[in-house]
């Protein structure tokens, strides 16, 4: 494998960069760029100190990409009163997950992370509803072809995504966090009976701390795409380090884990996030997880495909190997998220029989 990205080195020790070259800041600015990281290595700079230390070429890109972090929270929070003013008539209450619960709830993984939907949870038995309203509000569904309709309607945990018709914003309306057709289905109803309101934003919650930490694992651990693996592995390093504090909350995150199933994305969350960023995890925490770790032998295989994958999508970052390492992490979040019969029909309709973008 190649040495570790320059970018993640930053992360992982921001005092490195005080060594770093021109060429080095324009191959790591690179490499964040491909990650969606600049926004976010611009703020870990800034709380390190760094910002004013760095050579004015990368010290001026970064100082842009902040200037472009607050637009986009900005955005997130408008984006976020439309969707609340859209479900303030058929009075579903919703819960934000991820990237728009980090902002909502003003946690640091939120600091200079971008994404480009906007995801909610709502009650299975109002998605009818939901759907209708944000459909009266501007937003159509993005996927026409009837084959796309039905996988996420009949088997996927999510509506088919949504985009506004003016704005252009999308939003992605789940009622769970993993399939229907999944071997782990972790409750919703525990999931939203645990979450917690948003202030004074009547009917928003985002997930209590631990549930946020589970749910970045189950996205990042069970999902085929791992562009912005990077990134989402930050995100958990960064509700690690903020949670890490409040009294008990390991020994309940293992258990939560458990209650949820989801013991394996857990144990390679720790995992990665201690190996990759140096997060400064318990030998307790990581003794528990490893309760449900793979067997030796695959351990070993699933070390060498996601040590590859979870680096930036970036040329520099790759080696020989990489490509196939995320073909085959791709192939491994589609069989866990269906039985194999259902698999086959599935990757041989997408090939063979789906409509093709032109």
């Amino acid at each position: 494998m190649t040495p570790d990205p320059l970018v993640l080195q930053a992360f992982r020790d921001p005092e490195c960069v005080r060594h770093f070259s021109l060429v080095d800041w324009d191959l790591a600015l690179r490499q964040a760029g491909s990650g969606k990281l600049v926004a976010s290595l611009a703020m870990v700079l800034e709380d390190s100190g760094l910002l004013p230390t760095l050579p004015q070429q990368a010290r001026a890109h970064l100082a842009w990409s902040l200037t472009q972090a607050e637009r986009h929270g900005q955005a997130v929070r408008w984006e976020v009163a439309q969707i609340r003013a859209a479900l303030a008539d058929c009075g579903v209450p919703f819960i934000l997950l991820k990237g728009a619960a980090y902002h909502m709830a003003q946690l640091p993984a939120a600091r200079g992370r971008l994404f480009s939907d906007i995801d909610i949870l709502v009650p299975k038995a109002d998605l009818d509803q939901v759907e209708a309203a944000l459909m009266m509000h501007g937003w159509i569904s993005t996927h026409h072809d009837a084959y796309d309709q039905r996988y996420y309607r009949e088997w996927m945990h999510e509506l088919p995504p949504m985009q506004h018709v003016r704005r252009e914003s999308l939003i992605d309306v789940h009622h769970a966090i993993l399939p229907e057709t999944s071997a782990a289905r972790p409750d919703p109803e525990k999931l939203r009976a645990a979450a917690l309101p948003l202030g004074a934003l009547a009917g928003v919650s985002v997930f209590s701390p631990h549930d946020l930490v589970l749910h970045s694992a189950v996205h990042l651990f069970y999902d085929g795409e791992l562009d912005h693996g990077m990134r989402d592995l930050i995100d958990i390093d960064r509700l690690l380090r903020h949670y890490a504090g409040a009294p008990g909350f390991w020994d309940a995150l293992a258990a939560r884990a458990v209650e949820l199933e989801v013991g394996r994305p857990l144990f390679y969350a720790l995992r990665y996030v201690s190996q990759m960023l140096g997060s400064p995890i318990p030998a307790a925490a990581l003794a528990a997880s490893a309760a449900a770790a793979p067997p030796a032998m695959l351990l070993g295989l699933m070390d060498r495909l996601f040590g590859r994958a979870l680096l930036p999508a970036h040329a520099s970052c790759d080696d020989a190997w990489t490509a196939c390492a995320r073909f085959l992490l791709y192939l491994r979040a589609n069989w866990l998220r269906m039985p194999p019969l259902m698999l086959a029909r599935h990757l041989f309709h997408k090939a063979f029989l789906s409509p093709k973008p032109e």
